[in-house]
């Protein structure tokens, strides 16, 4: 599988990424043998970057993925500040939309101080000294809100980037960014903050939401700044197409999305596309694209989906992913 450069590091990583939100119970429970056959599959796919979070599961996510790769060299793994996790006071069966997570209480902390917690607590559970890409994660108000960001926002800027700053200067992570479903924040930071070498966007650079074009990309590529992809299906619709019950960021879609959906559908299979293809493939080829996350607890759903983006566009194909 090719690499591609983050930013301006020395780092490269696969063009395709696993994403272990699912390994962390995301909806339904999975077992351990479950969640180590779909991290085979994807090793055995040459995937050699693996994205996780303290979010996912409360940690659960992190631990499997560190026993997975335990032993295992010639990997990057990316994971995520912003949480911090303690000791859960009472038992938790789920907590934001994960199944029998791991027994963690969670508070956000974008301070200096904060970052640096949820980092050496993320090192423990993934049985690491250092991690390749720290991304913050979930600050902006699509997560908190206008008034509760603003506090977040504050303890960020005083001294959470320059604590990333540190971080990298003492060779404990090579690079690092914002995970975030939203542009605005990714430009606020890069304005009043500093550069960033990568930035995990979910969901706003996809066949469907294509809103990160206006002024992100724009931005990124005059920064030097590389993107990584994730939500590339919009949490489910591109993939299931507008059928009912289909989800569209995390919720019902409402019916202007479903219609939208079914247009980007008609147009792909006037091409001989599926839309979960096309969806692929514009993520997949678009220029701004460092990697491509896939996320998924099956590994015949991962397989399914390396093997729509290696196969060649039919002739005439190109406008249904333009």
């Amino acid at each position: 599988m090719k690499t591609r450069q983050i930013g301006q590091t020395d780092l490269s990583v696969t063009e395709v990424a696993f994403g272990c939100a699912s390994i962390g119970n995301l909806y339904r429970e999975v077992s351990e043998a479950e969640a180590m056959a779909v991290l085979d599959a994807a090793w055995n796919a040459d995937i050699r970057y693996f994205d996780t979070a303290p979010h996912y599961g409360r940690g659960l996510s992190e631990q499997r993925l560190g026993r997975f790769l335990a032993g295992r060299d010639d990997v990057v793994i990316s994971t995520k500040v912003g949480r911090v996790l303690s000791p859960a006071q009472a038992p938790i069966g789920e907590a934001d939309s994960y199944v029998n997570p791991a027994q963690n209480d969670v508070r956000y902390d974008y301070s200096g101080d904060g970052i640096e917690e949820s980092f050496e607590q993320s090192c423990e559970r993934l049985g690491r000294t250092d991690i390749d890409i720290l991304y913050v994660h979930d600050i902006g108000e699509y997560t908190h809100g206008a008034a509760a960001n603003k506090g977040h926002m504050a303890a960020f800027l005083e001294s959470g980037y320059d604590r990333l700053v540190r971080l990298k200067e003492r060779n404990r992570i090579k690079a690092f960014g914002l995970g975030v479903n939203e542009c605005q924040v990714c430009l606020d930071v890069m304005e009043n903050a500093g550069p960033l070498d990568v930035i995990l966007l979910a969901g706003r650079l996809t066949l469907l939401d294509r809103s990160a074009e206006d002024r992100l990309v724009p931005a990124c590529d005059a920064a030097g700044t590389s993107l990584v992809l994730g939500g590339i299906f919009n949490s489910g619709i591109l993939a299931t197409g507008p059928v009912d019950g289909a989800t569209y960021d995390y919720g019902p879609a409402p019916q202007d999305v479903r219609d939208r959906v079914q247009t980007l559908q008609d147009r792909a299979e006037r091409h001989g596309l599926p839309l979960a293809t096309a969806a692929l493939q514009f993520a997949f080829r678009h220029p701004a694209t460092a990697s491509v996350l896939l996320g998924t607890a099956k590994p015949a759903s991962l397989l399914r989906n390396l093997d729509a983006l290696a196969q060649p566009l039919p002739a005439g194909a190109e406008p249904a992913i333009a």
